[in-house]
């Protein structure tokens, strides 16, 4: 599971995979749900911890929050956020 994680947060530095892709995939995949929000959003191109950090918080996710977790509002204020910076 670790390895598969790493994989995912790999294939979002190169821009294989999108964020809306990855929370899509979440709803299905156990493997992906369980990751952490903040985790994927430090391993998109250009977001570092304090930017993803910032994120979450202009959302209200909490910072120990999964991606399986997350609410369909939730979802979407994330990837606009994600859009604007």
């Amino acid at each position: 599971m670790r390895r598969e994680r790493a994989e995912l947060k790999d294939h979002l530095k190169s821009g294989r995979v999108s964020l809306k892709d990855l929370l899509t995939q979440a709803e299905t995949n156990e493997t992906v749900g369980k990751m952490k929000v903040l985790a994927a959003l430090e391993a998109l191109p250009g977001t570092g911890k304090v930017k993803a950090r910032r994120l979450m918080e202009q959302v209200g996710i909490s910072e120990t929050r999964r991606l399986q977790g997350l609410g369909a509002k939730q979802r979407e204020a994330l990837l606009e956020a994600a859009e604007r910076s």
